[in-house]
C-alpha cells in the first residue's frame, strides 16, 4: 500500500498555505482568490494565524494591518467589488470584541453579495479553563460563543474544533466565495488552541486549485417565454442592478439597448451599466431616481430587472410600478431574486442571459414614438443636472450639488467615486454622470456609515492605477476615520472629500418629512430648552484628518473647491479636501424626490407636524401595491 505524502503544520499554517494556492477563473482569466489577509492581533489569533502569516511570508500571503475590525471588512468588500467578485480578502481577528466587530461588515458583504473570508479567533475548544478572557458564558449551552453572532450574516459558517475538520470546511468556504448566487461573508471560526495545534496534512490539500466561476445560460423554454413577453410589450423598461457589474455584462446590456431601443434605468448598485450619455440611459430609478426614469416606470407594461434585488428604494416601497397591466421579467443568477415581484424568472448569468435575450429578440425594436418620448425626458433631466451643478457666483460657500458639479469637472473616466450613507447617495443617484462601469461605487444595500474610507483603500488595492474618491459627511467621518492611518502607512493614495454640514443632514430631512422636526439630528450645543438647537459645535475635522497623516486642503468657496479637488487628484499622497456646505437643517440643492419611500409616521400624535405628516403618509401609502 502506497503511503500518501503529508506535511506537518499547525492548523493556522495549513490554512494560510491552502489559501495561497486558491484561484478563481472566469472567461479564461485566472485571479488569485485570496489576494491578502487583513488582521488585528490579540490573544485569540496572535500565536495562531499571526505566527502562520509570518512564517508563510508576505509573498505567498500578503498581510495588511488595520485599525478597526469592521473597517477591515469594509476594505475587503471594496476590494472584492472592484475585482468583480473574482478576488477577495481574508480578515483575521482575536476573540471577543475583535470578533463581534466583524458583524456589521459581514452583514454589509452578505447583503451586497460580495465575497469576504472572515477568520475570527474563538474560545478554547479543549476548555482547559472555562471561561477564558473575553469569553461569553451561556448557561443553557456550552458550545456557544460570541462568534455565533456571525451565523445569520454569513452565507457559510463553520467552527473548526478539530484540525482534520479544516479540510472539508476550507473547501466549502472556497466554493461559496466563488459561487455567484451564494457568495457573501464566509466565516471560519478558529478556536485559539486549535489554531496552534499540529497535524499531518495530506499534500493534496495544498495542491493548486482553480475554482471556475460559472456563467449559467438561461433555460431555452424560459428564454422563449421571456422574448415573447418583450415583443408583446409596448412600454418595456430595463432596470440594471449590481449583477450587471459583477458579471461584466455592460457591453451585453449596451448591445441589447442599441438593438431594441429599450430604455435602461439603474439602481444604486447598477448605475454606470450604461454611460450617462448613452441615448437609452435614463438614470437612477426609484425614490432617489430621475424624473424620466420614474415616469417611465409608472407607465411601463413590462419591467425587465437584470441583476437587481428590487429593494424598497427601487420600487418606491411598492408604489412606483402603477400600470395595472405591468408584468415583470427578472434575469438573475440567484433564483431567490429571479422570482421576486411574481415575475417571469430567467435564471442565468447576467451577461449570458442578456446575450441570449438579444439573440431571441433579433429584429425587434420598440416604437419610435416611445424612443422620442424617453429621450426628450432624458434631455429635460440633463438640464436639471446642469442647474444643480452650476454656480453663478463662485465666491460663495458651495451647496452639496455644486460640490458634485466641481468633482464632475475634475474626474476622468478612470476615477472611482465611493459613498454609502447620508444625503449624498440620493444626490449622486439623481445627478452623477457615470462615465465607466466601475466609476460609481455606492454601497446602498446596507448603507453603512463608515464604509467609504476603508472601501477606498480596498478599491485602490484592486485598481492601483485608478484615482479613488471617498465622499463622506461629518457624521460618517466621526464614526470611522481610523483607516486614514492605514492609507498613510501603506502609501495608498486615496482622496477624501470631507463635507462638514454639522449633523445628520439626510436623517434631518427625513425627520422633518415624517413629523420628527429634525429632533436629535444636528451637531449643536444644547439650548436652554434642552434640545440640540444651540450653536454648531466647534470641531475641526480637517485638523483631525491632518493629525492622522493626511494632506489637507480647505475650501471655503466654489472656486477654491474646484482648485482643491484638482490639486488632490494630482497629489501623490493621501489627501483630504475639506469643505463646509449647508448646515444639516438646510437643503442640498438637489431636485426633490421623484417617488415615495415608506417610513412609517406616528399614527397618533399631538404635535401639528406629526399630524400633518401622518395625513401625507396615509395618502401615499394608499398607492402601495403587491405585484401578483
Amino acid at each position: 500500500m502506497t503511503t500518501r505524502p503529508t506535511r506537518r503544520l499547525t492548523v493556522a499554517q495549513a490554512l494560510v498555505e491552502f489559501l495561497s494556492r486558491q484561484y478563481a477563473e472566469r472567461d479564461g482569466r485566472r485571479h488569485r482568490l485570496i489576494g491578502a489577509c487583513w488582521g488585528i492581533f490579540g490573544h485569540g489569533n496572535v500565536a495562531g494565524l499571526g505566527q502562520a502569516l509570518l512564517e508563510t511570508g508576505g509573498e505567498r500571503m500578503p498581510y495588511l494591518q488595520g485599525r478597526n475590525e469592521q473597517a477591515m471588512v469594509h476594505a475587503a468588500v471594496g476590494y472584492a467589488r472592484q475585482s468583480n467578485r473574482l478576488s477577495a480578502h481574508a480578515v483575521t481577528t482575536s476573540i471577543g470584541p475583535g470578533a463581534t466587530n466583524l458583524v456589521t461588515g459581514a452583514a454589509l458583504a452578505t447583503v451586497n453579495r460580495l465575497p469576504v473570508l472572515l477568520l475570527p479567533g474563538d474560545v478554547f475548544a479543549t476548555r482547559p479553563a472555562d471561561p477564558v478572557l473575553q469569553q461569553l458564558e451561556a448557561p443553557y449551552a456550552g458550545d456557544i460563543s460570541v462568534n455565533d453572532c456571525l451565523r445569520p450574516v454569513s452565507t457559510y459558517f463553520d467552527r473548526i474544533v478539530r484540525p482534520e475538520s479544516l479540510i472539508p470546511a476550507a473547501l466549502q468556504a472556497m466554493r461559496v466565495l466563488t459561487d455567484p448566487a451564494d457568495t457573501g461573508a464566509v466565516t471560519l471560526a478558529l478556536p485559539q488552541d486549535v489554531q496552534a495545534e499540529a497535524f499531518d496534512w495530506p499534500e493534496d490539500f495544498f495542491a493548486e486549485r482553480i475554482w471556475h466561476v460559472r456563467r449559467p445560460a438561461p433555460d431555452p423554454d424560459a428564454l422563449a417565454e421571456a422574448a415573447g413577453a418583450v415583443r408583446a410589450a409596448a412600454r418595456p423598461l430595463i432596470i440594471a442592478g449590481g449583477g450587471i457589474h459583477h458579471s461584466e455584462a455592460e457591453d451585453a446590456l449596451k448591445a441589447l439597448a442599441d438593438a431594441t431601443g429599450i430604455p435602461v434605468a439603474s439602481t444604486q448598485a447598477g448605475k454606470g451599466s450604461l454611460r450617462h450619455d448613452h441615448t437609452a440611459d435614463v438614470g437612477g430609478i426609484g425614490h432617489t431616481g430621475t424624473a424620466v426614469a420614474d415616469d417611465l416606470a409608472r407607465a411601463a407594461d413590462l419591467v425587465i430587472g437584470v441583476g437587481t434585488r428590487y429593494t424598497d428604494f427601487t420600487t418606491a416601497s411598492g408604489t412606483l410600478f402603477a400600470n395595472p397591466a405591468v408584468r415583470f421579467l427578472n434575469l438573475n443568477v440567484t433564483p431567490f431574486d429571479a422570482h421576486k415581484m411574481a415575475g417571469l424568472a430567467l435564471v442565468a448569468d447576467a451577461r449570458a442571459g442578456l446575450e441570449a435575450l438579444a439573440g431571441a429578440l433579433s429584429g425587434h425594436r420598440v416604437d419610435q414614438l416611445y424612443e422620442i418620448e424617453y429621450r426628450a425626458g432624458k434631455e429635460r433631466w440633463e438640464q436639471e443636472v446642469d442647474r444643480a451643478y452650476g454656480a453663478a457666483d463662485e465666491t460663495v460657500r458651495p451647496s452639496q450639488t455644486q460640490l458634485l458639479g466641481a468633482l464632475d469637472a475634475v474626474v476622468g473616466d478612470a476615477d472611482v467615486v465611493i459613498n454609502a450613507a447620508g444625503s449624498l447617495p440620493g444626490d449622486l443617484h439623481k445627478l452623477w454622470r457615470a462615465r465607466s462601469p466601475r466609476q460609481y461605487h455606492l454601497e446602498y444595500g446596507y448603507s453603512c456609515m463608515g464604509y467609504e474610507i476603508p472601501a477606498a483603500i480596498g478599491v485602490r488595492l484592486a485598481a492601483p492605477d485608478r484615482p479613488v474618491w471617498a465622499l463622506v459627511g461629518d457624521g460618517t467621518y466621526l464614526m470611522m476615520p481610523t483607516e486614514i492611518v492605514t492609507a498613510v502607512q501603506e502609501g495608498i493614495n486615496i482622496n477624501l472629500v470631507l463635507v462638514q454640514n454639522h449633523g445628520y443632514a439626510s436623517i434631518g430631512g427625513l425627520s422633518e418629512a415624517t413629523g420628527g422636526e429634525r429632533f436629535g439630528t444636528a451637531y449643536r450645543f444644547r439650548a436652554d430648552d434642552g434640545t440640540y438647537t444651540g450653536d454648531p459645535l466647534p470641531v475641526d475635522l480637517a485638523a483631525n484628518a491632518a493629525s492622522l497623516g493626511m494632506a489637507v486642503l480647505r475650501a471655503k468657496t466654489v472656486r477654491e473647491l474646484r482648485e482643491a479637488l484638482a490639486a488632490a487628484r494630482a497629489s501623490d499622497r493621501p489627501t483630504c479636501v475639506y469643505v463646509e456646505t449647508e448646515t444639516a437643517d438646510t437643503v442640498s440643492g438637489a431636485p426633490a424626490a421623484q417617488a415615495w419611500w415608506d417610513v412609517p409616521v406616528a399614527e397618533t400624535a399631538t404635535r401639528p407636524a406629526a399630524v400633518k405628516a401622518r395625513e401625507e403618509y396615509d395618502r401615499r401609502a394608499a398607492g402601495r401595491r403587491r405585484h401578483l
